[in-house]
């Protein structure tokens, strides 16, 4: 029968049950690549967030609301990116989609009060988050301070940056 180039079926059931597995198997690398791809892009926009605030370049409206409610913060303060992590937090029926909590880790011995800490921390979350947003080609579906951001598959928010 070997002659006539009839496939054994065994070579058929190989092929067959390896196709089953093969599939979600490819699935599973494809949403792991998206993920490593934003959590990238968060780490990149962080890291730019950290970089405009350890240099106090800031937009002109910015610039004017920190000359006179938060002066400490138009000098350079050394801010530092120690982490950033992620929380699955499930399916969000809302967005129909995967949510993820960013949580970034930052250091400014510099800067000690907790409302400039904030302000240092909303500027590297939104960068984080604009980050994301340019990767996936996704600026057109959220808002102008990038929250929520979106993936193909996901949707990212941020906690309070935390100091340490």
């Amino acid at each position: 029968m070997d002659v006539k180039g009839q496939l054994p079926i065994e070579f058929l059931m190989i092929m067959g049950v390896s196709i089953v597995f093969l599939i979600p198997f490819v699935m599973g690398l494809t949403n792991a690549n998206e993920l490593n791809q934003a959590m990238s892009a968060a780490r990149t926009g962080a890291l730019q967030g950290a970089i405009s605030d350890s240099l106090a370049v800031y937009p002109h409206e910015s610039f004017q609301n920190y000359s006179t409610e938060h002066p400490k913060l138009l000098h350079s303060s050394g801010v530092k990116i120690t982490g950033v992590s992620y929380l699955n937090q499930g399916f969000h029926q809302g967005y129909q989609k995967t949510k993820i909590q960013l949580r970034i880790h930052a250091s400014s011995p510099s800067v000690t009060g907790k409302t400039d800490r904030n302000r240092l921390g909303d500027r590297i979350n939104f960068n984080a988050r604009k980050m994301i947003t340019e990767s996936f080609n996704t600026e057109n579906i959220t808002n102008k301070l990038y929250n929520p951001a979106f993936s193909d598959k996901y949707v990212f928010t941020t906690a309070d940056v935390h100091w340490d």
